[in-house]
């Protein structure tokens, strides 16, 4: 009966923190709007920095860029964004991807 009552324990914390963890990682619009922003453009329409709106970029390739950088790439982005959990460069590459 303990062990019983041990696994359906374990399976509930399981599945609550399966379900909070998301929650802890940053909003992909606030963390754009705080890092990027400022070469992007508060709508990815480009500053100094290219525009991201309507980018032909996956959001796989968003995230390797801003989590392994790319020697091709200009500054800041010719290294990893070492700032951004993988969490976070997921959340910021599903936000371009909604820019229209």
């Amino acid at each position: 009966m303990q062990l019983r009552l041990l696994l359906i324990l374990l399976l509930v914390l399981a599945v609550s923190a399966s379900v909070a963890l998301p929650a802890f990682a940053q909003d992909g619009a606030a963390t754009f709007k705080a890092k990027c922003a400022m070469c992007h453009g508060p709508e990815g329409q480009g500053k100094t920095g290219p525009a991201l709106k309507g980018t032909s970029l996956t959001a796989d390739q968003i995230v390797d860029l801003l989590t392994k950088g790319s020697d091709a790439k200009k500054p800041p982005h010719k290294k990893a964004m070492s700032t951004l959990s993988a969490a976070d460069a997921k959340a910021v590459a599903d936000f371009v991807k909604s820019l229209k």
